[in-house]
């Protein structure tokens, strides 16, 4: 009977998905779900609704919840972490601050002055909790579910060196879109995607032996396709293959697409003709954090009417690889993943050590990444711009460097593509100082002079 803890079990939407999936799972329909959050309101919040499922289900997983994390994590076999340090409050301020100074960014939670902090806000919870794993569950692994994944991996990795995969579903939603596109049925399709989180690349689309690459091609031209994912279709015309994450997102992770707001309000945003209006929200300035505030004050409001007449309890299993995994950990039985892990001779073209997102076999062996070998060198070369500013966050999260914290913004994309080195600096300080009660790595933020 497994144990399988969420450490920010408040993120209801997600830990009511998560959960949902490991309980339509025969083999794990006995564990036991220890759900961890430092917000008592929201934490039981997230039991009615786990525990909704249970019952409609009728299966026998047990349910507990703490707001103590030690307690939480002791004894489990898997360590689910979604929670949000900081939560809106830490986030508003990734945006709103950049913002005052010309940075536009729509979701600010991977790269950008967002990801930056975001990340030095997480890293310090994650190497404790890993530090605690040790003492309490040495055997237990770790699924990070939390942005920004690939600095939040990296750092876990040289902080811990603790058994770990960073989980997303920009692969799998990606493919599914793309079969879609072109109109052939997912299960006849097979691809190999590798890069980076947020910024891995499809290097093959097939169907048996057939590339579908040139039908990728053909259907990107049909104006309705073109205004679901703009910004993709335009990286993939210039560097030759589809991104895996959406156009919002990638827009942040390149210099050419948010340089200023008259830019985006008439350049692209215009582009996005999709029916799916989050995604056009999504392009403008904080549309995310919107997102997130509807989202959250939306199941704040409904989700006891939900539990019920049972709209709570999901009909059918997500393609979240959470589920998968433990599945396979626990059966044996093989599946394939995109999974983040330690780049340790699997993408010769990319820095060691750095987090790859790559295809990865799970079975009662674990994670066992692929190797990919070098990657086409314009997306290695896009990924290592990315790639750099992960590196300097995680040096200044490990070592307590606020120098190190100036120079991943310094060298971020889109930061630098519309901000001048001392406005970057100012930037800096004015979140260093505005952050700092998120910031224990440290110590000297009080003492910050900003240009």
């Amino acid at each position: 009977m497994a144990k399988i803890t969420f450490i920010g079990a408040g993120s209801l939407v997600f830990t009511r998905n998560l959960c949902s999936d490991i309980l339509f799972v025969p083999a794990l329909q006995d564990c036991t779900l220890t759900l961890m959050d430092i917000d008592p309101v929201r934490l039981e919040q997230s039991r009615k609704v786990v525990q909704a499922i249970i019952d409609r289900r009728g299966v026998s997983a047990k349910i507990e919840t703490t707001t103590d994390r030690r307690a939480a994590i002791k004894d489990a076999d898997y360590v689910v972490t979604t929670f949000q340090q900081g939560g809106l409050e830490a986030y508003r301020l990734d945006i709103e601050i950049p913002q005052k100074y010309g940075v536009e960014q729509c979701v600010g939670d991977t790269l950008g002055p967002g990801g930056v902090f975001r990340a030095l806000r997480t890293i310090p919870v994650l190497n404790a909790l890993g530090h605690e794993m040790d003492d309490l569950a040495p055997d237990a692994l770790l699924l990070n579910y939390v942005n920004p994944m690939a600095a939040n991996c990296w750092a876990y990795d040289r902080g811990t060196g603790r058994p770990h995969v960073g989980l997303c579903h920009s692969v799998q939603g990606t493919s599914e879109m793309l079969a879609r596109w072109i109109e052939v049925p997912y299960d006849e399709v097979t691809y190999r995607s590798a890069g980076i989180n947020h910024q891995a690349f499809f290097l093959d689309f097939k169907r048996g032996d057939e590339d579908l690459y040139p039908r990728i091609w053909k259907a990107i031209e049909n104006p309705t396709i073109y205004g679901e994912e703009p910004v993709r279709i335009d990286i993939m015309k210039h560097f030759g293959y589809f991104v895996t994450e959406s156009s919002g997102h990638a827009s942040e992770y390149m210099p050419y697409f948010r340089k200023t707001p008259a830019m985006i309000k008439d350049e692209l945003v215009p582009k996005f003709k999709s029916p799916n209006d989050h995604w056009f929200d999504w392009a403008r300035t904080g549309g995310y954090l919107k997102h997130c505030i509807e989202r959250q004050a939306k199941f704040n409001n409904e989700y006891e009417a939900m539990i019920a007449d049972g709209s709570v309890v999901p009909k059918e299993r997500t393609h979240e690889y959470g589920a998968s995994i433990m599945e396979a950990m626990e059966t044996n039985q093989p599946t394939v993943i995109a999974g983040n892990v330690p780049n340790r001779g699997l993408i010769d073209n990319l820095p060691q050590g750095c987090c790859v997102e790559v295809p990865c076999l799970v079975n009662g062996n674990g994670i066992q990444p692929t190797k990919i070998g070098n990657v086409p060198p314009q997306l290695a070369a896009l990924n290592r711009t990315n790639i750099n500013v992960q590196e300097l966050i995680v040096g200044a999260s490990l070592t307590g460097s606020t120098e190190a914290v100036y120079h991943a913004v310094m060298l971020d994309p889109l930061t630098s593509a519309v901000c001048t080195l001392d406005q970057i600096r100012s930037m800096v300080g004015e979140m260093l100082a505005a952050q700092k009660q998120w910031l224990p790595q440290f110590k000297h933020i009080q003492d910050i002079v900003t240009v």
